[in-house]
């Protein structure tokens, strides 16, 4: 680290926009810079991005946001990596050369190889090793379909001549200019190819999947040193000293180092993680045993939910069906509903997510009638993820054995909808607490870098940096919420394909 460091830069590289923030040494924001690029959808479920659209748009926020400031490579203490977690990039080691689109996390086209592996009785022993489902979600599927979809790909990575990563592993490579080929524990755990008790990838998972060993990348702790970057790029070396997955970064951000604190993520899809501590707690209702962090070699675990859709629902209220200009405008529209009509959208845009794990269904609205209008949807679709949210909440009771007396973290671009978060507490019936920061995803990330080269403290220390901004605590009546929680229950029912 630079004797004269000022910052640490936190990349953010999401499912929709790259972003780049500028963190100094007590934690507030002096710069972000944000681009979007561009989605595909070549067939019905198929989710794409172009892996040199999210290098390009990296590349030129972390260089603007160092320009706002007047930052150089010099004043920049490391580099912290946060990533979407599960999408898969594989690239010819030599040209780094990504060999086909990065296929997303959303993507569901390898649902059937997931079904024939469910009816052959793998998915006890993938769960086992990792703490997953079988769901397209993972990147094993994905990988494996690339490496049979693509011309003489299956030949090339048996020769050495190929590497696959996730996000994070992707821009490591490219960063540091094609010298280091790893990732973090919290995205190898995304993969379902990687032993979370073990610590190594699985020879039986990467036989399973039919995945060559050679293009796996090295497995570090998520603060470590991941090298520097190549001097071309920010006219200095950096080192890049932190990598945690999206969900995890958040997770740390929120400063839930403690057994039983939980967190929930609401963007693209909704995450909540409950810290479990050193110990895997094996799921009996449809969540994930993962990784929330692994620091100087120890690994603390978490109960994960994943939503698929939260604020993408917003996103079809607005690009989809048009009924609002701005995503601000949705709560505003909410309040303004017949609270009488039992609205209910299940937003199975791309399946169910936890805990149904349904990749067929596709979503509903029940309860239409005359007299609905935009206000009715606007609600149906913000309780959506409410109701989704509860599900997750209550199923982590009955896995950790909590009592209820749970206080939820929140964060994400939803979370700063007070009506959205009112309902949230309302619905599940526990405190939201919302941060004075709340680009958590961006400061675990920075954390994770500053604390690896001293540049901040322990994690003791940042945790007495979080912030209270405000609290949320539950007014509906438990008769209201009963018939609602009930309506919802069975609105799902409805929409399940009752094939998974």
């Amino acid at each position: 680290m630079s004797q004269t460091a000022k910052y640490v830069l936190a990349i953010d590289q999401g499912t929709t926009s790259s972003r780049a923030m500028l963190f100094d040494a007590d934690y507030q924001i002096k710069a972000v810079s944000q681009q979007e690029f561009e989605q595909h959808y070549p067939q019905s479920g198929w989710v794409e991005h172009d892996p040199e659209d999210i290098w390009q748009t990296t590349l030129s926020t972390c260089q603007q946001a160092m320009k706002k400031v007047g930052a150089r490579a010099v004043d920049i203490a490391a580099i912290g990596i946060t990533n979407q977690r599960e999408t898969t990039v594989i690239w010819n080691r030599n040209s780094g050369n990504p060999i086909h689109r990065a296929i997303v996390w959303q993507d569901r086209r390898t649902s059937e190889i997931c079904r024939e592996l469910r009816d052959s009785g793998d998915e006890a022993m993938v769960s086992e090793k990792t703490g997953l489902l079988l769901d397209p979600y993972f990147s094993a599927t994905k990988i494996a379909w690339i490496l049979d979809h693509v011309p003489g790909a299956r030949q090339a990575a048996t020769r050495g001549e190929l590497a696959f990563g996730t996000i994070d592993t992707f821009l490591l490579w490219r960063l540091s200019g094609g010298k280091v080929h790893a990732t973090d524990a919290t995205n190898a755990s995304r993969t379902m190819l990687y032993d979370i008790y073990q610590h190594c990838w699985s020879d039986e998972l990467l036989k399973l999947f039919d995945i060559p060993r050679s293009i796996m990348p090295e497995v570090k702790d998520s603060a470590a040193d991941f090298g520097v970057t190549e001097k071309s790029i920010f006219a200095g070396n950096i080192p890049i000293a932190g990598i945690a997955g999206d969900q995890q970064a958040a997770t740390i951000g929120q400063a839930c180092f403690q057994p039983g604190m939980m967190k929930s993520t609401y963007g693209t899809g909704c995450f909540a993680l409950l810290n479990t501590g050193d110990k895997g707690v094996a799921s009996h209702n449809r969540l994930l045993t993962t990784i929330a962090y692994q620091l100087n070699g120890k690994t603390t675990y978490a109960l994960e939910g994943s939503i698929f859709v939260a604020g993408a629902a917003v996103q079809w209220l607005r690009d989809g069906i048009g009924i609002i200009d701005h995503a601000s405008q949705s709560g505003e529209l909410a309040a303004q509903a017949d609270e009488a009509q039992a609205i209910y959208l299940v937003p199975a845009f791309v399946g169910l997510g936890a805990p149904y794990w349904d990749a067929d269904c596709r979503g509903a609205i029940f309860g239409l009638s005359r007299g609905t209008g935009r206000a009715e949807i606007a609600l149906a679709t913000l309780e959506s993820v409410c109701y989704q949210t509860c599900d997750l909440l209550n199923a982590m009771r009955r896995d950790w054995g909590s009592s209820g007396d749970t206080v939820l973290r929140v964060d994400g671009g939803m979370a700063a909808s007070d009506w959205t978060m009112q309902r949230l507490s309302d619905l599940v019936n526990a405190d939201v607490d919302r941060p004075k920061v709340m680009e958590t995803t961006a400061l675990g990330a920075a954390w994770l870098a500053g604390m690896q080269t001293d540049f901040y403290g322990n994690s003791d220390d940042f945790a007495k940096s979080w912030g209270l901004e405000r609290r949320f605590s539950p007014g509906m009546d438990e008769a209201t919420r009963t018939r609602k929680l009930t309506g919802w229950q069975d609105a799902v029912r409805r929409t399940l394909s009752h094939k998974s």
